[in-house]
C-alpha cells in the first residue's frame, strides 16, 4: 500500500514539480502535498529535510525517496500500472518515454528565455533562433503524436507525455510562441482538464515572487 507525499515549489513557477503533480492528479492516483517555496538568496534551505538533491520534486513513499521528476512518474507508473500512465501499446509506449527523455533532457534554450511563470499577463516575448528551433520541434511532436493516436492527447489517454509537456504549454501560452492549429488543439485538451484548473487556480492566487523567473 502506497503513502505518497509529493513535495514539490511554487505552482506559479515550479514547471518540475507540475509534472508528477498533474500525472498524479488526472490518473486519480491520492497522494499528499506539500509545497516548500523557493527561496533563492539563502540556497532554499529547507529542502535539505527531504531532498537529496536539493530540488523539487520529491516524492516519499514510506521510507523511499524518489527525486527527479521522471523517475518519480516511472514510480508511480510502476506502483499504479492500471492507471495507464504508459501507453499500453508496446510500440506507443516506447515513442512516450522518447519523447518524454527528449523534454527531460533538452529545449535548454527555451527554457532559459521562457521560465513558466502562470501569473505572468499574457504577451509576444521576442525570442532568437536557437529558442524557435526548440519551439518547432516541440509542435512537431505534438503533430506526429496527434496525428498518430487521433487525441485529445498525445497518445490518446493522458500520459506521462502529456504531464512532461505540460509546463510547455504554459510557457507557449504566456510568451505566444505558436498560433499554430496543433497547439491550439493540444492546449484546449490539457487546460480543459481538471488537474490543470486546480493547478492553475493556486498558481494564481500565490504572492511569491522569484526575481530569476520574472523576465
Amino acid at each position: 500500500m502506497t503513502s505518497f507525499e509529493l513535495f514539490i515549489g511554487n505552482k506559479n513557477y515550479s514547471s518540475w514539480s507540475l509534472r508528477p503533480w498533474i500525472a498524479l492528479r488526472q490518473k486519480e492516483i491520492p497522494f499528499t502535498e506539500t509545497l516548500v517555496p523557493f527561496d533563492f538568496e539563502n540556497g532554499n534551505p529547507k529542502f535539505r529535510d527531504f531532498s537529496p538533491s536539493m530540488k523539487v520534486p520529491v516524492l516519499k513513499d514510506g521510507d523511499l525517496t524518489v527525486w527527479d521528476s521522471l523517475a518519480i512518474l516511472e514510480y508511480a507508473a510502476d506502483c499504479f500500472p492500471d492507471k495507464g500512465l504508459w501507453p499500453e501499446e508496446l510500440s506507443a509506449r516506447a515513442r512516450a518515454r522518447a519523447v518524454s527523455a527528449e523534454m527531460h533532457s533538452g529545449f535548454a534554450a527555451l527554457r532559459n528565455a521562457c521560465p513558466m511563470n502562470m501569473r505572468r499577463p499574457v504577451e509576444v516575448l521576442g525570442v532568437d533562433d536557437t529558442v524557435t528551433a526548440d519551439v518547432n520541434r516541440i509542435l512537431d511532436v505534438w503533430t506526429e503524436c496527434l496525428e498518430r493516436s487521433g487525441g485529445p492527447f498525445l497518445f490518446g489517454d493522458f500520459t506521462i507525455a502529456d504531464a512532461m509537456y505540460a509546463p510547455v504549454v504554459s510557457r507557449f501560452v504566456t510568451y505566444t510562441l505558436s498560433e499554430a492549429s496543433v497547439f491550439q488543439k493540444y492546449r484546449a485538451a490539457l487546460t480543459g482538464t481538471g488537474a490543470w484548473q486546480e493547478w492553475e487556480k493556486e498558481a494564481l492566487k500565490e504572492t511569491w515572487y522569484v526575481a530569476e523567473d520574472e523576465i
